[in-house]
């Protein structure tokens, strides 16, 4: 007698898509539409463990049993079906060792020129009073960033505030020494910023165009939403003159596509009306929509229906997105094309982002933050610029969140796509950043599957769509 063969459930995902039935597997984030032979496979030992005789048997019926046989082989080496050998360990390392930096966000000023309601910078400043970076302390960042991982061919640098061009200068003088500094280590480096866009000029513009700044424009959709929260220090709603500075970034900004980011607070839900505005109207060439949940100020907290109503509009909008991409277009809803991004190459995370892994956060006094949004919490900081990483307490806080042991996450079936999810939203949430972000789970999971379905009637229909806007997949 055989082996006795288990379903192993915890490692496959079935979606539905029309008659079609998608199996996600989750230990690689690899989608594949399954046969009758691995449906009639997975249905038999659904009902009812056996061994492989047995199984044959009771597929006789229906299918040869060679058939049987080749296809369980590759079910078993899968692990989605188990003979009772042990099942490989899904993440690879249950503790950090090393982290490879890439890249580091420069805090420039903590001052901003407005004064959005919801800002969660917990130390943000009118601009008189903003704490600006040096150019030692970025100089050093820079030098910390080559030190720690001289092995990385790419690096980026990232400029963030409070309002990042408050601090041009600093900008500018950083442009400069990168360029050199990385061209002297036979190294590449990209710059990328998140601006307000109200201190753009003409000049600045082609400024940023002739060094490839990679820009994300915050805006929250046409001037009714965007003056609720975004105004100036007096309280005057600032759309008009974004709107006016967009226009001109967009008609000169040649070097790459400037994408619009829309904080979504309480009682703004209308997904649709506000990508519209930005990506038909304004020409933005992608749209990312934040939903506020865990911020200091309640107030502008989504309550848990309007949550859920976001996440309708998105598959909404989803839904645009997938008929236009049957069409050959890409209508730039960033949230889903990174989703299906994701599903096409595969991507499994150990860890929900680069935090601490790939990427510090400097603020000005040189200490190192886990990322931007921790920079003036009470986080403890990783080190500074000149002292360098941490890597003992880096590594230890990595590592509890590699740990997934007790949390729900171990048996998740979104849990190498969302890895627990945003460190600041648990840190603001449970006041602890290597909690699991449990309040977003079932959105989440349903929005996965969402984009699963997408994903599985693009290549179905139209899959030039995925090789012409998406990355070639990679090997993993």
């Amino acid at each position: 007698m055989g082996a006795i063969l288990n379903l192993v459930e915890r490692n496959l995902h079935e979606v539905r898509v029309d008659a079609d039935r998608m199996l996600f597997h989750i230990p690689s984030s690899s989608l594949f539409a399954a046969d009758e032979v691995t449906g009639g496979i997975i249905d038999a030992l659904r009902q009812q463990s056996c061994s492989s005789e047995d199984l044959v048997q009771r597929l006789a019926g229906r299918f040869a049993g060679q058939e049987v046989n080749e296809t369980l082989r590759e079910l078993i080496a899968l692990e989605v079906v188990s003979d009772g050998s042990p099942l490989t360990p899904e993440i690879g390392i249950s503790k950090v060792e090393r982290t490879a930096l890439n890249t580091v966000v420069l805090n420039v000023n903590t001052g901003c020129n407005l004064s959005c309601t919801y800002c969660y910078k917990e130390d943000l400043d009118k601009p008189s009073a903003g704490k600006k970076m040096g150019a030692e302390t970025a100089e050093a960042s820079v030098e910390m960033l080559l030190r720690e991982s001289p092995d990385e061919q790419r690096y980026s640098v990232v400029f963030f505030g409070g309002e990042p061009l408050s601090n041009r200068p600093l900008i500018e003088h950083m442009v400069d020494y990168c360029e050199r500094r990385f061209a002297e280590e036979g190294k590449q480096v990209e710059f990328i910023m998140t601006t307000n866009a109200t201190l753009l000029t003409e000049e600045l513009i082609d400024y940023l165009n002739a060094h490839r700044f990679g820009l994300s424009i915050s805006i929250d959709g046409p001037k009714t939403v965007h003056d609720r929260n975004r105004i100036t220090v007096g309280g005057q709603g600032t759309y008009d003159v974004v709107r006016r500075k967009v226009d001109l970034l967009l008609s000169r900004y040649r070097s790459r596509p400037v994408g619009a980011r829309v904080t979504l607070t309480r009682g703004i839900t209308d997904i649709e009306t506000i990508w519209n505005h930005l990506f038909n109207e304004l020409g933005f060439a992608e749209v990312g929509f934040a939903p506020v949940t865990s911020g200091d100020m309640a107030d502008f907290n989504l309550t848990s229906e309007e949550l859920v109503e976001v996440f309708a509009n998105m598959k909404a909008l989803g839904r645009r997105y997938l008929e236009a991409a049957l069409e050959h277009r890409n209508i730039g809803f960033s949230n889903l094309h990174q989703l299906i991004t994701d599903i096409h190459e595969g991507h499994k995370k150990a860890l929900p982002c680069g935090a601490g892994l790939k990427m510090l956060a400097v603020d000005h006094k040189g200490e190192l933050n886990l990322c931007h949004r921790f920079t003036g919490s009470s986080l403890p900081t990783f080190g500074n610029v000149h002292s360098g990483v941490k890597q003992v307490e880096l590594n230890d806080f990595l590592s509890q969140r590699l740990d997934r042991s007790g949390t729900g996450c171990d048996s998740c079936r979104i849990r190498n796509l969302c890895s627990g999810g945003c460190y600041h939203e648990s840190y603001a949430r449970y006041g602890d950043p290597t909690h699991p972000t449990y309040h977003y789970c079932e959105l989440m999971r349903d929005w996965v599957d969402f984009g699963i379905e997408v994903y599985s009637r693009i290549m179905a229909v139209n899959p030039a769509f995925i090789s012409s806007y998406i990355s070639p997949r990679k090997a993993h």
